[in-house]
């Protein structure tokens, strides 16, 4: 069983006005905090504390609340490209069944526990007509965010050879040189600047053999 929930939290919901009539609607908007590591760890997500934006609707089923609706946030993380730091709008909609404690999965009382029952650790109950939305909200926006998020979809990225950014510099290119040739080109280098002390030295000798 969840631990007491506390209905001054922005992400629980008190389904109360509902009570356990079948087909009872209800809807809401909320802006709430987004919790601690909203979002992929480490590549993208919704600051802590930055506004969550909910339209929500609950809807009373004979086994417990479906709710069903749409989170809106800004979330900043970096592109994968290019390196700098970028934010964008994402919008994730989410379904899910709250039940009741005392429903089984067809909606009727349990009059007895049932060792058949689906296991309570994989359902989401609500508790004292109260349930949080949290757990639902985080795999939401994990599955609408870019596992590798770009600031733009054309972004050229860095330059692989000095790390430039290439949209800053279309450019950029370095001239590529065969390693087979690179000691040949050194050798030759080599050689010219031989011939051109050489070429010093001779025009020396042949002032002195016009002096004498």
């Amino acid at each position: 069983m969840n631990a007491r929930l506390d209905h001054r939290n922005p992400l629980v919901f008190d389904t109360h006005e509902l009570g356990r009539r079948p087909g009872a609607l209800q809807r809401l908007t909320r802006s709430a905090p987004a919790p601690k590591d909203f979002g992929i760890a480490g590549v993208i997500g919704a600051p802590e504390g930055a506004p969550v934006e909910l339209d929500l609707r609950l809807e009373s089923v004979m086994e417990g609340v479906l709710a069903t609706g749409t989170a809106r946030a800004a979330v900043e993380g970096e592109c994968v490209r290019c390196l700098e730091p970028l934010r964008q709008e994402v919008a994730a909609d989410f379904q899910e069944l709250f039940s009741y404690h005392d429903a089984d999965d067809r909606g009727r009382t349990r009059a007895e526990p049932d060792d058949d029952a689906e296991d309570d650790e994989d359902r989401l109950f609500i508790e004292d007509g109260l349930f949080d939305l949290e757990p639902v909200l985080r795999d939401a926006v994990v599955l609408a965010l870019p596992m590798q998020p770009v600031c733009r979809e054309d972004c050229a990225g860095l330059c692989s050879e000095c790390g430039i950014r290439l949209d800053e510099s279309p450019g950029h290119h370095h001239d590529a040189v065969d390693i087979r040739w690179a000691a040949l080109q050194g050798l030759a280098e080599t050689v010219k600047d031989g011939e051109k002390d050489n070429m010093g030295g001779a025009g020396s000798g042949a002032d002195e053999k016009q002096e004498k």
